[in-house]
């Protein structure tokens, strides 16, 4: 048996990004405690969900990998804790800024990153200001518990990211996640959708899931606020949840996998053997092949 303990996490933010640092290694501390290998913190911790507002002075929050002080904070803690951290940051590179996350192994390591593919733009979710699509393609990452895949928050909702990932052997898939309210629609509660979404990423390729939202109302720089949903939750390989958060408390999740069971069961189900790659040309354009 390759048995992995794996965390979900969430939590506010608030205004001060010392005090939201600290509240994310706080919940890394407790799920260690609990035994977790791999512990997953929610999209861009370190401060409020910015992106509510298309503001220049956001633009300024972000800053390169080397030497980021977040990321040391956390390569510290992963190495003295055993655990491995996917850690979401804003980054800059040369004149280009990326929604990012960081793969830090359980020695402390940087193993690589993924900077986001798939960057929404809407009321409340203005992230085509803030981002440049990420150049990275997707990744997967040999950790110190298993083979892993990170996706980042819009990706979760294209079920290319999760196969793509599941292609290149990923054991477990990883979405750190900031959403919430709708601006101007405040009756569309996309909760019970986001978690059906990534369920069917999960059971479609027979992959387990952890997804980590953020949790409270944040307010705009002009007068908006959104509340953020919360429901950070695990699945098992075909798609069912095995551990689920509400939506206004500081939470920690915890589920254990064993990995050989999980690849019998993805090789026994025949979904990898039956693919038809040359019948998928499609998907390699924006309005398949219909111009």
């Amino acid at each position: 048996m390759r048995q992995v303990t794996v965390a979900a996490t969430q939590m506010a933010c608030g205004a001060d990004e010392a005090e939201n640092v600290d509240r994310a290694e706080a919940l890394v501390w407790q799920a260690a405690g609990q035994g977790a290998q791999i512990i997953l913190l929610q999209e861009l911790f370190e401060s409020r969900y910015f992106c509510q507002d298309e503001d220049p002075e956001d633009l300024f929050r972000a800053r390169p990998a080397v030497d980021h002080p977040t990321l040391e904070r956390f390569a510290r803690l992963a190495s003295d804790m055993k655990v491995v951290l996917p850690v979401s940051f804003y980054e800059l590179a040369g004149q280009a800024r990326f929604n990012t996350v960081a793969v830090i192994d359980a020695n402390g390591a940087q193993l690589g990153l993924y900077r986001k593919t798939h960057i929404p733009h809407g009321a409340g979710y203005q992230e085509k200001y803030h981002f440049s699509p990420g150049d990275t393609g997707f990744r997967v990452w040999d950790t110190a518990y298993g083979r892993i895949g990170v996706g980042i928050c819009w990706d979760q909702w294209f079920p290319e990211t999760a196969r793509a990932m599941a292609l290149q052997g990923a054991e477990l898939f990883f979405f750190p996640t900031a959403i919430g309210s709708e601006i101007g629609a405040k009756e569309w509660d996309s909760a019970p959708h986001w978690q059906r979404v990534q369920q069917g990423h999960a059971g479609a390729n027979l992959v387990p899931l952890i997804a980590s939202n953020r949790i409270g109302t944040e307010p705009g720089r002009h007068g908006t606020e959104m509340t953020f949903y919360g429901s950070s939750f695990i699945t098992d390989e075909f798609g069912a949840k095995v551990a689920e958060a509400d939506r206004t408390n500081e939470t920690v999740l915890i589920h254990t996998f064993d990995l050989d069971t999980v690849a019998r069961n993805r090789t026994y189900w025949g979904v990898f053997r039956d693919r038809r790659p040359e019948h998928y040309g499609r998907l390699s354009t924006l309005d398949g092949g219909c111009g």
